[in-house]
């Protein structure tokens, strides 16, 4: 609670100075404030404010918030930059976190980027950008930390000092022969306490595991995650060398696989990307943007209101026969509403959590209207009881009233999943969309029921 005090104590003080443009006083805020203040405020900013803070923050600072945000807001970011910002920010990164960044980034882009690196930093990017996507070797970093078998302690020591810098990970020491094929592992802290003059070989560990160039990248993760190490070995074909994932990546392609398997096991694994990409447009986005997105579902329920008009007018003369009808059209169109909204719900959260395949929509849609009509049968006898109760001179009328309730909850429900998987199906916001387009179809179908149903019976009524 207090971190989430803080945080936005922070954020209401970076935009107003924002809002001011006091960018002396800005700059002297971010360099007092820590990194993870920073990244959290950042996540909270429009795409244009990022772009200003950023260039305020000092070097140290820039990267490790560049290198935790998400790839949407990396990609965003490196559009806003110049040549010599874009370059200087590549640079800096880990390989892996590069190429997971290239990844992202358009094709000319990434050629135009890979030209501005050094001849090493773009011999370790290609290398990785050579393996299969979703592999070990796609994801491992090349900076590891070796030693040979034959040095001391003293020697090791000597070596991990000199190079640690360059590392991206030194707590667990790799033992190679010439040809770097793999034969041991030394943690950094038995190495640190033990004898200056023992040698390596006599203190190394036997590798437990280790991964192929070409595992998934799953299963890495989940290895690390099972055995609790820091960093996992990956080793081509021949045995040797040639990187480590660290299991900060690790998390990261758990997290981003819970994600994909969700939606796979929901049947949309292709729409992933796009729905996470609408939220944050929704959510973050320019008014001029969520107006883009929301308001032609909004005239569509505009159109579908007058469609309702007209079928009021269309059935006038039954109104003023039988006034008592009108009292019972916000009853119809509230229920209707109420089952189209729950459906809807049941859907948006039986895909999230995976609990939906939409390879067997069917069976989950013929559910859905059943229970809908299940209800709507329930509460439209209950509902046509009530109105014969009340109003004992009209008995007919209560049947009007239920069969309304029945067709009107039935529809309702089968639109509250139908609707949004046909506009997932067409890659278009299900989000904004499901319920103007419930709600339109649902009033002019509901009351267009009603009142054929009171019209039918209406000589009985009368």
């Amino acid at each position: 609670m207090e971190n989430t005090n803080r945080t936005e104590n922070f954020l209401k003080h970076v935009l107003s100075k924002l809002k001011t443009k006091d960018m002396k006083s800005l700059k002297m805020l971010l360099d007092i404030t820590n990194e993870v203040d920073i990244l959290n405020m950042m996540q909270e900013i429009s795409d244009e404010r990022q772009a200003i803070v950023y260039r305020l923050l000092s070097k140290d600072k820039a990267l490790f918030v560049f290198e935790r945000l998400d790839t949407s807001h990396q990609q965003k970011l490196i559009h806003s930059f110049t040549n010599e910002e874009a370059t200087e920010i590549i640079t800096e990164l880990d390989p892996d976190d590069r190429v997971r960044l290239f990844d992202e980034l358009p094709a000319a882009f990434v050629k135009k980027m890979l030209s501005s690196l050094s001849a090493e930093q773009r011999e370790m990017t290609n290398l990785l950008m050579g393996y299969e996507q979703q592999t070990a070797g796609r994801i491992m970093t090349p900076e590891y930390m070796r030693i040979s078998r034959n040095m001391t302690v003293e020697q090791a020591l000597e070596k991990v000092k000199a190079t640690a810098k360059d590392k991206e990970m030194i707590y667990t020491i790799y033992v190679t022969d010439d040809t770097k094929k793999l034969e041991g592992v030394v943690p950094l802290r038995e190495l640190w306490i033990a004898d200056p003059n023992t040698k390596v070989e006599d203190m190394m560990h036997q590798i437990s595991a280790k991964v192929l160039t070409s595992t998934d990248q799953e299963e890495v993760a989940r290895l690390l995650q099972k055995l609790n190490w820091l960093a996992a070995p990956v080793v081509d074909n021949e045995d040797r060398l040639v990187g480590i994932i660290t299991i900060d990546d690790a998390m990261d392609i758990l997290e981003a696989e819970a994600t994909e398997d969700i939606f796979d096991h929901a049947g949309l694994a292709h729409v992933s990307g796009s729905e996470a990409m609408r939220s944050e447009i929704m959510v973050k986005g320019t008014t001029w943007k969520i107006w883009k997105v929301r308001l032609p579902f909004l005239i569509i329920t505009l159109l579908g209101g007058f469609f309702a008009g007209f079928i009021i007018e269309g059935f006038e003369e039954v109104l003023e026969s039988v006034t008592i009808v009108a009292f019972f059209i916000p009853l119809i169109m509230d229920m209707g509403g109420s089952v189209g909204t729950q459906s809807t719900t049941v859907f948006a959260r039986g895909v999230v959590l995976g609990h939906i395949n939409t390879k067997k929509f069917m069976s989950y849609l013929l559910k859905e209207t059943w229970i809908g009509l299940s209800m709507g049968i329930l509460v439209g006898i209950l509902g046509g009881f009530a109105v014969a109760f009340l109003w004992p001179g009209e008995p007919m009328l209560g049947l009007a009233v239920g069969s309304a309730l029945v067709f009107t909850m039935t529809l309702s429900a089968f639109l509250g999943f139908f609707i949004p998987f046909i506009l997932v199906k067409m890659k278009v916001d299900q989000a904004a969309g499901s319920a103007p387009i419930i709600t339109s179809i649902k009033d002019i179908t509901g009351l267009l029921i009603y009142f054929l149903a009171v019209s039918t019976f209406m000589s009985y009524i009368l």
